[in-house]
């Protein structure tokens, strides 16, 4: 039997055979209830598994008609919401072998590495629930022979943006303003961090929806034009305008500490820092940017609104933390900014969301001859991934609603009996207490605390929950099965 969210989450496929569409239910079902498991095992058969790897290598499926329905669901659900947060971000999906290597992979960072990369724009509302995959692109890079630091530098700069990876920033933020003219009720914002500084970014975003806004964190302190204001000052560059307004207001954060990976890493970023209480100013300014050259188009300037979040007297040799937030979103009133920064926060999702995706669901551990196949059954992955953040975040952000909600009776009732070694109340209980027991089954220790459960025990407790809840249906006080004769 399917899980119902399996069902509601894939009614819309349509991947031009009825069997393939019932297929991918069935193996979204399995892999969504055993999400750390090998594929054979999460199958539970010989005949199962084939099932799978046959649908993972039919030439109709494939990485965009397996998301397809669910990128459906997603829009449902963010036309629901009155506020949603489309964040993108792109990560690397490691597929090298120690001997044979995935036929088709491309070369990753550092060029000893095999694999693709996957960029999604996800939804999530402004406290963090996921809604699922707005759009999704995944990509091998073409092998190609070293060359001197020179002509690539060169090659770069005379490649149009449409022939270079990044302009998948573009595409998502082209992808971004179709939804926001399908739900005009909804406000979006589009985030992205620094690696979406690219001014052809800005010039898309220009002329869109009403209800369609964007963050990027900015990486090139850029040079600006001049207007009355500062006429006569030095600060032509981006954070040196900003860096003459007043303080809106300071603000004191938690900053965690982190090690080098590397020794010879000499970005800001990247540099270790220690743990420490530091204390924010927050400045906001509207500047007008000085378009950049393109040796095949003529660019125009552009006038943003600018947040600049920097840390007051840093402890002596330490990196300052520091955002320099580029925006459409107005920056009139404190609140406005203090909004801006608080939607950017919620970037850090998608870093959660790649984190499920690699360690909770192991996708890069899953064994394939083919990338083809490997992209087919990451499309899976992403879809599994959302639900078990999904079922995370949600106990958080409704805690007091019936669990029913989202688990099924057969769910709750032996989940509750394994955890509380006794028959279930005829009331089910609250979405935290389900998420609480659930979590309990995967290491979560449920002891007087204010934190609520992560990622990791989640998963690990959906995946104990799904045979639980099969043995329920089958041998529990509610089952229809024969008695046996021992």
């Amino acid at each position: 039997m399917l899980a119902p969210w399996v069902i509601d989450e894939v009614k819309d496929v349509n991947l031009e055979d009825k069997r393939l569409n019932s297929r991918l239910a069935v193996i979204l079902d399995q892999l969504g209830g055993h999400p750390t498991a090998s594929i054979p095992a999460a199958c539970g058969g010989y005949a199962e598994m084939m099932a799978a790897y046959r649908f993972f290598d039919n030439e109709k499926t494939g990485f965009e008609n397996i998301l397809q329905a669910h990128i459906k669901s997603t829009w449902k659900r963010i036309s629901q919401q009155p506020v949603v947060i489309l964040a993108q971000d792109t990560t690397e999906v490691d597929f090298t072998r120690p001997e044979q290597q995935v036929v088709g992979a491309g070369p990753l960072d550092g060029d000893s590495r095999r694999g693709a990369l996957v960029h999604p724009m996800m939804g999530f509302t402004p406290d963090g629930t996921p809604l699922g995959t707005v759009y999704a692109e995944a990509w091998v890079r073409d092998d190609e022979s070293p060359t001197p630091k020179s002509q690539r530098e060169n090659k770069r700069k005379h490649t149009p943006i449409e022939e270079k990876e990044s302009v998948r920033w573009v595409d998502a933020l082209r992808h971004a303003r179709d939804l926001a003219e399908d739900v005009p009720q909804t406000q979006l914002i589009s985030v992205a961090d620094s690696e979406a500084d690219i001014y052809e970014l800005f010039e898309e975003s220009q002329g869109g929806p009403e209800n369609l806004n964007w963050i990027v964190r900015a990486c090139q302190n850029r040079a600006l034009q001049k207007d009355e204001k500062h006429a006569n000052t030095t600060a032509n560059h981006l954070r040196e305008r900003v860096l003459k307004e007043d303080v809106l207001f300071t603000h004191t954060i938690t900053v965690r500490g982190r090690k080098a990976k590397v020794g010879c890493e000499t970005r800001g970023r990247r540099q270790p820092r220690k743990s420490r209480r530091a204390k924010m100013e927050v400045r906001a300014a509207r500047v007008t940017l000085r378009a950049p050259w393109r040796h095949d188009r003529k660019l125009a300037d552009i006038s943003i609104n600018v947040v600049l979040v920097s840390e007051v007297d840093p402890p002596a040799g330490d990196t300052p933390v520091e955002w320099i937030l580029l925006t459409s979103l107005p920056i009139d009133k404190v609140k406005q900014v203090l909004t801006i920064i608080q939607y950017y926060c919620v970037r850090w999702m998608i870093e959660v969301f790649f984190r499920v995706l690699k360690s909770g669901c192991r996708v890069e551990e899953r064994r394939f001859e083919h990338i083809d196949r490997a992209l087919s059954c990451l499309a899976i992955y992403l879809i599994v991934t959302w639900r078990t953040l999904y079922v995370c975040r949600l106990g958080r952000e409704f805690p007091e609603i019936s669990c029913e909600a989202v688990f099924e009776p057969a769910e709750w009732k032996s989940v509750y009996y394994v955890v509380h070694k006794k028959p279930p109340p005829t009331t089910p209980p609250t979405l935290q207490e389900m998420v609480r027991m659930v979590a309990q089954l995967g290491g979560y220790i449920n002891r007087k605390r204010t934190d609520e459960p992560g990622p990791q025990t989640v998963w690990l407790g959906l995946q104990r929950t799904h045979d639980i809840a099969n043995c329920w249906i089958t041998f529990g006080p509610e089952g229809k099965h024969e008695k046996i004769l021992v």
